[in-house]
C-alpha cells in the first residue's frame, strides 16, 4: 500500500516556480521559435501575402523545391560511439578564409521587401556569427552599405551577367574595391522561372496597392509602416526598378552568356571565384578544368527550372569525382542544422542558407536573423555531438545514407548496360 500524507505548504511552494515573463513582444516570439519552421510560421503571420509568397514559393508546381526539402528529410545518420565530444569545433576554411560555422548567407534579391532592415540585418548578423554574407546583384542595399554593416567580416558578391555587360563589370569592380573577397557568378538564370505565386498575387517591384493587396496588408499595418517610413524600395545597384519580377529579370539577364563570358569575368576578378547554379556532373568537371575555385550545386532554390536535379542528391557523385580538385558548396532545401551536417558528410565544403535566413528576417528583423543562425548553429552542434564527431573534418560518407525515394533511372539503365 502507498503511504499518503498531506503535502507541506513549503514543499508545494518549492514546485511553484514561474518563468520570468519577457516584456518585449519581439524577443518573446523569437525565443519561442525553436526551429526554422517556427520562424516561417511567424513570418507568414507578420508579412503580406505577396512578399511572403515571393520568399516562400518556387517555380511552376514547386516540385524541385519540395524534392530538395524531402531529400534532406530522407537521410539516415550512422552515429559512432565512445568518442569524446565534450567540445565540438564547427569552424571551417572555405574560399581562402575562415568561417565560424559551416554555412553562410546566400544571395537573395529584393531583401528589404521582406523586412525593411534587409541586407543590413543579414550582414550584421553574419558579422556577429563569424560567417560570410553574400550580396545579390538584385539586392536592395548597396555594395558599400553592406560592407559598412560587416566591415571586418567576409562579404561575397553574387553577379548576374546582364545584356549591358558594362553594368555587370562595373558591379564586380565596385565589389572588389569595397573588399569583397569572393565573386559568385550565377549561371542558372538566362530567363526568369515561372513563379506562379507571384503572378497570382500581382507581385511587382515596388509593391502596388491593389484592392487585394490592400485588404491583406490591412491586417499587417506594422509591415506597411516600415515600408512607408523608410527609404524607397529599389535596387541598390540597378536603375531598372518597375515591373513584375519576371519582367525585370527577363529585361536584365542575358541568355547568350557562355564560357567565354566566364573567362572574361574570371580574368577581371582579383579574388576567389565561384560558379553558382551547377546541376550536372559534366558541367562541374568543365568548371574544375578551367580552374574555378568553387562550384555551388544549386537549382536556385527551386525558383528557376522546376523538376531540376536536387543538389543534395547530386552531391556524392560530384564529390567523388571532383572533391580534391575544387571546393563544393551546396544550397537549396536547407531547413535544419542536420541538413548542413549531412551535406558536409557527403563531400560539401560549405553550405548556404537562403529562405531560412529570410524567415528569420520577416519574423523579427535583425534579431530574427540572429535567431535563425542560432537555431541552425545549435542543431549543427547537437547533430555532431550525437554522431560523436569533434570537428567538421571528421564527417564522412560513413555517417550518412541517402534513402532512395528518388531513383535516377537513366543512371540505373546506364549501369546495367555497362555490366
Amino acid at each position: 500500500m502507498v503511504q499518503r500524507q498531506l503535502p507541506k505548504p513549503a514543499e508545494v511552494f518549492e514546485l511553484m516556480k514561474f518563468r520570468k515573463i519577457e516584456p518585449n513582444l519581439k524577443k518573446r516570439r523569437l525565443q519561442a521559435a525553436l526551429t526554422i519552421e517556427d520562424l516561417r510560421r511567424i513570418a507568414k503571420r507578420r508579412t503580406p501575402a505577396a512578399a511572403f509568397d515571393y520568399t516562400d514559393g518556387g517555380a511552376e508546381g514547386e516540385i524541385s523545391m519540395a524534392r530538395a526539402v524531402q531529400a534532406f528529410e530522407d537521410v539516415e545518420f550512422h552515429p559512432a560511439i565512445l568518442h569524446d565530444v565534450s567540445r565540438v569545433d564547427t569552424s571551417t576554411q572555405v574560399l581562402g578564409g575562415s568561417s565560424a560555422l559551416p554555412f553562410g548567407i546566400a544571395p537573395t534579391g529584393f531583401t528589404r521587401l521582406m523586412q525593411t532592415e534587409g541586407e543590413v540585418a543579414g550582414a550584421g548578423a553574419a558579422a556577429r556569427a563569424g560567417i560570410p554574407f553574400t550580396l545579390s546583384t538584385l539586392g536592395t542595399t548597396s555594395i558599400e552599405d553592406v560592407k559598412a554593416a560587416n566591415p571586418h567580416g567576409r562579404n561575397w558578391f553574387q553577379l548576374y551577367v546582364m545584356r549591358q555587360r558594362e553594368i555587370s563589370f562595373g558591379l564586380a569592380e565596385r565589389a572588389a574595391r569595397a573588399g569583397y573577397d569572393t565573386l559568385f557568378f550565377t549561371v542558372d538564370a538566362p530567363v526568369a522561372g515561372a513563379r506562379l505565386r507571384d503572378t497570382r498575387n500581382g507581385f511587382s517591384i515596388p509593391p502596388q496597392l491593389g484592392l487585394r493587396t490592400f485588404s491583406n496588408a490591412a491586417l499587417r499595418p506594422w509591415w506597411w509602416w516600415d515600408f512607408l517610413t523608410t527609404a524607397k524600395l529599389e535596387f541598390a545597384s540597378l536603375s531598372e526598378t518597375g515591373g513584375t519580377v519576371g519582367e525585370l529579370l527577363d529585361s536584365a539577364m542575358d541568355p547568350s552568356i557562355d564560357f567565354d563570358d566566364l573567362a572574361e569575368i574570371r580574368a577581371m576578378w582579383p579574388g576567389k571565384f565561384a560558379v553558382k547554379g551547377v546541376q550536372t556532373l559534366e558541367d562541374a568537371k568543365k568548371l574544375a578544368d578551367v580552374g574555378v575555385d568553387a562550384i555551388v550545386l544549386s537549382n536556385h532554390g527551386g525558383r528557376q527550372l522546376d523538376r531540376a536535379p536536387v543538389p543534395f542528391l547530386l552531391l556524392p557523385e560530384v564529390a567523388r569525382e571532383l572533391g580534391s580538385d575544387v571546393e563544393i558548396i551546396v544550397d537549396t532545401g536547407i531547413r535544419n542544422g542536420a541538413d548542413i551536417v549531412a551535406s558536409l558528410a557527403l563531400g560539401a565544403k560549405f553550405t548556404l542558407i537562403g529562405r531560412a535566413y529570410l524567415y528569420g528576417l520577416m519574423a523579427g528583423g535583425r534579431e530574427g536573423v540572429d535567431r535563425a543562425i542560432a537555431i541552425l548553429a545549435e542543431q549543427v552542434v547537437r547533430t555532431m555531438k550525437l554522431l560523436q564527431v569533434g570537428n567538421v573534418e571528421e564527417l564522412g560518407p560513413s555517417h550518412v545514407t541517402q534513402l532512395s525515394r528518388f531513383h535516377r533511372q537513366d543512371q540505373e539503365r546506364a549501369h546495367s548496360v555497362g555490366r
